[in-house]
């Protein structure tokens, strides 16, 4: 059972937020007297200051097409939207605590951020791995950062070749005051002033992007992929700081998408509702064959001299009565199985939708996709027909 699902039926016992269970959950043990003891009435609220508990981050909505329109952008603040994750920083004396945005506390794999947090505060912001240049601070591209995450200690070469930094969105707390109520604009003015007095090594602020209307910023979007940043953030100047993603307050601007053509190659059994269908699935590009490495079994080959070799894996994309095809075609055309992974002759050619495309070391193909998920199902075209490595290895900022 998931974290969130047992504070979610807690708060349904107790007719409560499920907000407010989140707020004190880290600050309490196992069997959890003082929550239940809360939820049945019997005791006040525990305290969830004292504890730097997790506090439930405010999340932004998708622009959708068209929204901008009815939008006034005197009254929105801009920045960039950094990509790396979104963090927590909590800290008061000796206790820190560095969370994850799924109230995970991640202060061990960070030791880096966690030295420098001797302050009393709780802070928003975005996880990322940057490089110091003579110019300035050069961030590293996602999956640096993927080398530093999941891991409960790292390493003197990690510290030092994937250094963190956190750049710094907003403050919740300050000095043991609850500055939440406060609209965006006067807790960006506290946030400024406590880092002028509060400044360390792997901090710094998220700028703020000067702008007078709609199309002016929608010009400064269109650079975020040449500088390898998601897009934009959008936020009301008025808009208190509210745990979930609440409507009207928060919304994400990002950068146009990219698309290729690809192959599937592998499947799996899905989780949950989908546990029935094979709705997880490895997808693929064309490569030349090395001639000195070539194997006569290698079912991925084409007659022209091509293997395919995996570029990305997607769950997401497709509508209920696609997922049925999918999972029939998958029945249909499975040639070599793997556990639970099932083989497919390599004959459907997918649209893939990505963010972007990064080089790794960890994939045959050398490049690893971000956020890739189903565009279109092309029945109509011939898998030979689909791209090529070197298309996404173009596509690499």
């Amino acid at each position: 059972v998931s974290a969130r699902l047992a504070k979610t039926a807690v708060a349904g016992v107790g007719n409560v937020p499920v907000e407010d269970v989140e707020e004190i959950w880290h600050g309490l043990t196992p069997p959890y007297r003082e929550l239940f003891a809360w939820i049945d009435g019997r005791a006040e609220r525990p305290d969830a200051l004292a504890a730097l508990a997790f506090r439930p981050l405010m999340l932004a909505h998708p622009l959708a097409e068209g929204e901008l329109a009815n939008l006034d952008p005197a009254q929105f603040a801009a920045e960039w939207k950094w990509d790396g994750i979104r963090v927590q920083l909590a800290a008061d004396g000796d206790t820190r605590r560095l969370y994850s945005r799924g109230s995970d506390d991640a202060s061990g794999a960070f030791p880096d951020i966690v030295e420098h947090m001797d302050f009393s505060a709780v802070l928003d912001g975005e996880l990322l791995v940057v490089h110091p240049e003579a110019d300035g601070l050069r961030i590293a591209p996602f999956n640096e950062l993927q080398q530093r995450l999941n891991r409960k200690t790292v390493t003197a070469k990690m510290l030092q070749s994937f250094p963190a930094h956190v750049r710094l969105y907003d403050i919740l707390f300050e000095d043991g005051e609850d500055l939440r109520a406060l609209p965006f604009a006067e807790r960006r003015q506290r946030l400024e002033r406590w880092h002028a007095r509060n400044g360390r090594p792997r901090f710094d602020l998220s700028p703020l992007i000067e702008f007078a209307s709609w199309d002016e910023l929608a010009k400064l979007r269109e650079s975020a992929r040449a500088a390898s940043i998601e897009g934009l953030m959008l936020k009301r100047t008025d808009s208190p700081y509210l745990a979930g993603r609440v409507k009207g307050h928060w919304y994400k601007w990002k950068r146009d998408t990219l698309t290729a053509d690809c192959v599937l190659m592998y499947a799996q059994r899905g989780h949950g509702k989908r546990s029935s269908f094979y709705s997880d699935f490895t997808f693929g590009c064309w490569r030349p064959v090395d001639p000195a490495a070539a194997d006569s079994a290698n079912r991925s080959a084409d007659e022209t001299g091509r293997e395919l070799v995996p570029v990305g894996k997607a769950y997401s994309g497709y509508t209920d009565e696609e997922l049925k095809k999918l999972d029939k075609f998958v029945r249909d055309n499975t040639i070599d199985r793997f556990g639970p992974v099932r083989v497919l002759s390599p004959k459907l050619v997918v649209e893939v939708e990505f963010d972007a495309v990064q080089l790794s070391t960890r994939h045959k193909s050398g490049l690893a996709m971000r956020f890739p998920r189903f565009h279109r199902i092309r029945w109509d075209k011939l898998a030979a027909e689909a791209d090529e490595v070197e298309v996404l290895r173009g596509m690499v900022e």
